[in-house]
């Protein structure tokens, strides 16, 4: 990029000035640099997804081989230490990405996540272990609206929500390598080669991160049109306050029912009797299903809207979960699986693209943050309250009826920010027809 000699050259390039067609800058073409940066902060979200649902294929093992003495609720207590560090890793990443830049966020996170849960594989106890997991966690949490927040930067307005959809498919299709490669891997080597495979994202993506991911910089540091800081103190004022409490509250229920799903799933279904490949294509299913609510719901939110869409799918996941409730046959748990799949994951790709595009550039990643990170309550939650509904006595079923309450609410809660949204709408029009 040429400068002319009267004027600073910038620390790093502004949004859209390095990348045509990034989503804040005049062009409208996605150029190939933007998309090959696209593809490595995908390739980091599949990891992300991939150390997320790892701890829910071995946590079986876990209890039965590993001498430590786990029970299930100190299994669902180490379950949530990954979600307690996501929480702490999104709130302040989204605010660094915001703050210091994207990339050296995004590859700050990706190197703690993998590191950590490679560390996770030479675990001498539980203690350390969850030690482990709460640091991977950091990383994992403030990794995802990191890379939203720079891939909004990197596309067209126009692709901006179907991209921030795709994108987040990434997180079940990791799960769903999870769960293929735990069914031969676990057998053969035991627990702790399925924390090994974190060694590819450090050997391989984190390097191309290095080679294709570019700087970015708050908007607010590189012009004077914007007066209002990035920050907390300006998402949670008028006119955000609402609605960023709506975003985080119903952010909040659909990790519940997704992480809750994907922590507890392979040991519920061997408790409903079936042997741990079994529970595992049933882990499978529901993450498939969650790759295929990925691209749907790509598709459904741009054409009808991200919002009144997530509406829909949460209502579709609530519904599946009561369904496997009933005792349905094989076939119909895997099809209501995939549903809830569909649903619970599609409801939270679609808050994502909703709240990319609902805010500024220079308050977006602090957006993302402030949703995933209040939402990192209910993933943290959801393995506690499943593994202490199973010590209670309450039986499989239990589980599931929660996760749907959680999914039913995720879906009253976005009706209310449509009609919140709405309403802005409507009166900015009556304002520009005075």
């Amino acid at each position: 990029m040429n400068h002319t000699p009267s004027a600073p050259a910038p620390e790093r390039p502004t949004p859209g000035s390095t990348f045509p067609g990034a989503g804040d800058g005049p062009a409208s073409r996605f150029s190939r640099r933007s998309a090959l940066a696209v593809l490595v902060c995908w390739l980091l979200v599949v990891f992300d997804g991939y150390d997320l649902i790892v701890y829910g294929t071995v946590q079986s093992s876990l209890i039965a081989d590993t001498g430590w003495g786990l029970t299930k609720a100190t299994a669902g207590t180490i379950g949530s230490m990954a979600f307690l560090g996501m929480m702490i890793g999104a709130i302040f990443a989204g605010r660094m990405a915001d703050s210091w830049g994207r990339r050296r966020t995004i590859l700050g996170c990706a190197i703690v996540f993998s590191l950590f849960t490679i560390l996770c594989a030479f675990a001498p106890n539980a203690p350390f272990f969850g030690a482990m997991r709460l640091l991977a966690g950091i990383g994992l949490g403030g990794l995802v609206p990191s890379a939203n927040a720079l891939v909004a930067e990197l596309v067209p307005a126009k692709w901006r929500s179907t991209i921030a959809t795709l994108m987040m498919s990434g997180v079940p299709i990791g799960g769903s390598i999870a769960a293929l490669v735990g069914i031969p891997l676990i057998p053969a080597f035991g627990w702790p080669a399925m924390f090994l495979v974190a060694v590819l994202a450090l050997l391989v993506v984190v390097p191309l991160g290095l080679r294709f991911l570019p700087e970015t910089l708050a908007p607010s540091r590189g012009t004077t049109k914007i007066k209002e800081p990035a920050g907390f103190a300006s998402l949670l004022r008028a006119p955000y306050l609402g609605i960023s409490l709506l975003f985080a509250l119903a952010t909040l229920a659909t990790l519940f029912a997704w992480y809750g799903l994907g922590t507890w799933l392979p040991n519920l279904m061997q408790l409903a009797g079936y042997n741990l490949g079994s529970a595992l294509t049933f882990a499978l299913a529901l993450n498939l299903g969650a790759v295929a609510g990925s691209v749907i719901t790509a598709w459904a939110g741009t054409r009808y809207g991200p919002v009144p869409t997530a509406i829909a799918a949460a209502a579709v996941a609530a519904v599946a979960l009561v369904v496997l409730v009933t005792g349905p046959s094989v076939g119909v748990v895997y099809l209501m699986l995939v549903l809830a799949g569909v649903g619970t994951h599609g409801t939270q790709c679609l808050i994502i693209a909703a709240v990319a595009g609902h805010y500024p550039g220079h308050l977006r990643g602090t957006a993302l943050g402030w949703a995933l990170g209040v939402g990192r309550i209910g993933a943290v939650a959801a393995p506690q309250v499943g593994g202490l509904l199973l010590a209670a006595g309450l039986g499989v079923n239990s589980n599931f009826l929660a996760f749907a309450a959680a999914a039913a609410i995720a879906a009253v809660l976005l009706a209310a920010v449509g009609i919140k949204l709405k309403s802005k709408s409507s009166t900015s029009q009556g304002v520009s027809n005075v």
